[in-house]
């Protein structure tokens, strides 16, 4: 088995989200990762910005920070998840050995 890598990820959301309806969004992709055995998890909410281009016609987004721990392998189901939300705009995955993976 792999070794736990620290990813830090950004995923950029509709506008349409509400501050309650935004913390639970989070809050369901945090358990996500939980069951997927991943640790250390934070979220930060990096507020609703203009974007400097339309994306699926939306002009502004709610960005979010998502930071954690997790085996290469977990990571990869998350994203897969993240690839079907309909709210997911553009996100963004980092981890600490300079790796970049954007969907």
């Amino acid at each position: 088995m792999s070794a736990p890598i620290k990813y830090e990820m950004m995923i950029l959301l509709t506008e349409e989200f509400n501050d309650n309806e935004l913390k639970n969004w989070a809050f369901n992709y945090a358990k996500a990762l939980r069951k997927l055995n991943a640790s250390e998890i934070s979220v930060i909410s990096r507020g609703k910005r203009d974007l400097a281009y339309e994306i699926s016609n939306q002009k502004r987004g709610n960005f979010i920070q998502i930071n954690f721990s997790s085996i290469p392998k977990h990571a990869e189901e998350f994203l897969s998840s993240l690839k079907f939300d309909i709210n997911v705009l553009r996100f963004l995955i980092l981890n600490k050995t300079n790796n970049v993976k954007s969907f």
